[in-house]
Formats: structure tokens, C-alpha cells, sequence
């Protein structure tokens, strides 16, 4: 039997089909409601006003339907804001694999501001690469170009 956790952390991302919201750090938390035993789960967009998180939404209470949990409640919240830190390894690797450039990861706390100087192309590893567009596929991508193998990659802008 599948666990609500479970359920939950195999729900895809649809803007990025390759990686599920649990890889990506969206989902935050999967909890059981003592007094009621209603499943609660928390979720934090990419960025505020996110497009998908509707469809996110819908995903997770389907799959905590078919995994026998109905009634589940999906809670949003803001704070802390997601980042890019929060994408985990499997994830980062499943990104690469399908040709978008993850970002690297930035060191947080203090005052550093994290700059991208360059992004190794994914599919030949070149670092000869230069930035075509600061908008991708979707918001929180931007278009960028090998020189090295001429083909063009999204990456994943780090947050």
C-alpha cells in the first residue's frame, strides 16, 4: 500500500516532466491530522505566482485520492521562499539528463548573492556556452546555447 507520503512525493511537476515536486523542493511536508486523521500537505512555488501550482494542487489530492486519502488539504505557504538549493541531487541529475541545465547550487546566509558566470551545456558538458534569452521555456527558465555543439538548452535559473 502506498504511504500519503509516497503518493504525494510521485506527483511530476507539469512544467517540467521529468522530475517530480518532492525532487524539486516544492513539497515541504506530509502530515496526518491527529484530531481529524485528514491528510495536510505543504507546498512552496518556485516563485510567487507560479502558473502550474493549480495544477500541482489538483495532482496531489488525485493521488491522495487513489491512494485512498480523499479529503486531503493542500496548504501553500510562502515562507521560507523556495530555492533552487532545494533540488535535490536525483533531481538535479534527472534535469541534466533531459537537457536543461540545473543550476548550481548557491551558498546561502550572510550577504552572498549568487552569479552565474557560466552553465555547462548538458548535453556535451562544454562550458562554452552563452545566454540567448533570460526567458525559457517557461518563467523560470532562461534559453541558452552551446558553442561547443551549437544546441540550444534551457537552465533552470537559480533563486
Amino acid at each position: 500500500m502506498t504511504t500519503p507520503r509516497e503518493a504525494v512525493a510521485g506527483v511530476v511537476d507539469p512544467e517540467i516532466r521529468v522530475i517530480t515536486i518532492d525532487e524539486l523542493g516544492i513539497l515541504r511536508s506530509v502530515e496526518e491530522d491527529p484530531a481529524t486523521g485528514r491528510i495536510v500537505v505543504t507546498i512552496t512555488p518556485t516563485y510567487t505566482g507560479c502558473p502550474a501550482m493549480d495544477v500541482i494542487r489538483a495532482d496531489i489530492r488525485r493521488a491522495l485520492a487513489a491512494a485512498g486519502h480523499p479529503d486531503a488539504e493542500v496548504r501553500t505557504v510562502h515562507a521560507p521562499a523556495w530555492s533552487t538549493d532545494w533540488i535535490s541531487e536525483r533531481g538535479r541529475a534527472k534535469l541534466a539528463a533531459a537537457g536543461i541545465a540545473p543550476p548550481a547550487s548557491a551558498a546561502r546566509g550572510g550577504n552572498v548573492v549568487p552569479l552565474t558566470l557560466a552553465v555547462r551545456c548538458p548535453r556535451c558538458g562544454s562550458p562554452e556556452t552563452e545566454q540567448v534569452s533570460r526567458f525559457g521555456s517557461t518563467a523560470c527558465k532562461a534559453l541558452w546555447r552551446c558553442r561547443a555543439c551549437s544546441e540550444p538548452f534551457d537552465h533552470l535559473k537559480a533563486l
